[in-house]
């Protein structure tokens, strides 16, 4: 399979999972006191998920073994920072917030993935120590002001 066809996929389920959590908080009822129930749905249905890309590996006799430990550290830091945000993310959309608007996901979900980008694009400079081309750097400086618009415009 080509990369671009997993970056197409990638960016497919990124942008189902961040209108999903939207449509789910848009869902919650106002008796409601907690989404956490919410959010765990959404990490058990996560595990499901590798639970099934595993035993498909399994039965096409690929090798899962020979991890490291400091792959594993990193990859529970993902998980514990995907799980936080997960739960940020669900009890903004709730409006269990505190807040008596409306959240908009087209205002909070550009702000978080495009802030998303710009930090990761800023951390791989300095701790990766990878180089950025001009149209790179055009387009977090691009990026930045779109994030402000949006920070402003709501």
């Amino acid at each position: 399979m080509s990369y671009a066809l997993l970056i197409v996929i990638a960016t497919l389920c990124y942008a189902g999972y961040n209108i999903f959590i939207k449509v789910s908080g848009d869902h919650v009822p106002d008796e409601a006191s907690s989404t956490i129930l919410a959010t765990i749905a959404v990490q058990c249905a996560a595990l499901s998920a590798s639970l099934c890309f595993l035993l498909f590996q399994l039965k096409n006799g690929v090798q899962i073994a020979g991890l490291s430990q400091k792959t594993y550290a990193w990859a529970i830091l993902a998980g514990i920072s995907i799980g936080i945000a997960e739960i940020v993310y669900v009890f903004i959309f709730s409006g269990l917030s505190g807040s008596q608007q409306t959240v908009r996901a087209g205002s909070v979900i550009p702000f978080v993935v495009g802030g998303t980008i710009v930090i990761t694009a800023i951390t791989s400079v300095i701790v990766f120590r990878e180089t950025l081309g001009m149209s790179q750097v055009c387009g977090i400086f691009l990026m930045l002001a779109g994030l402000i618009s949006i920070y402003f415009g709501q």
